[in-house]
């Protein structure tokens, strides 16, 4: 006999409440609430709000990764480059609320709040080295070139999210993005 709700169908509706209410507002009781279950079988399947937590940023980020595949069909030459090919595709409203996640979770990590501070470093991390396989030269190089990229980004999307798409958008076109 199946059970009525599988890991998959679980994390879904997590990501879902995440997007709605926040990651702040994550609760086992809530993802429960959404898919009319006890929050027991949330707990079931992701044993800690730590591990529940954990799964939403990384399926979000994969996410995040296979919508910017299609720009980088070949290797950037540069973080400027790789930051203005990033940018058309980060542009889109599609993004945003992905990028809430990252920017709350960031947000979190830096006032010590957990799991966030352990989960934010790694996810920077992801990102940086997801962005340096995207750059010719030497590990050290990309990895340099890549945080830069990263942190031209993480700019324009914190931005955006507090200044507006109209404010990041002018900050990208000064930027030579």
């Amino acid at each position: 006999m199946r059970d009525r709700h599988s890991a998959d169908e679980i994390l879904t509706a997590a990501i879902e409440v995440a997007f709605d209410d926040g990651l702040g507002q994550l609760t086992f009781g809530r993802v429960g609430k959404r898919l009319g279950i006890a929050d027991r079988t949330v707990v079931y399947y992701f044993p800690t709000k730590d591990e529940l937590v954990a799964a939403v940023l990384a399926t979000v980020g994969e996410r995040l990764m296979i919508m910017l595949a299609p720009v980088f069909t070949q290797p950037a030459t540069d973080h400027r480059e790789l930051a203005a090919r990033a940018w058309a595709a980060l542009r889109d409203p599609a993004t945003a609320p992905i990028f809430a996640l990252y920017l709350e979770a960031s947000s979190l990590a830096a006032i010590g709040r957990q799991p966030y501070r352990t989960l934010a470093p790694a996810l920077t991390d992801g990102w940086i080295s997801w962005a340096a396989e995207l750059l010719p030269g030497r590990r050290t190089q990309r990895r340099a070139e890549a945080a830069a990229a990263v942190a031209i980004l993480d700019g324009l999307l914190m931005l955006r999210a507090i200044a507006g798409e109209d404010t990041a958008a002018a900050a990208a076109r000064r930027l030579g993005l």
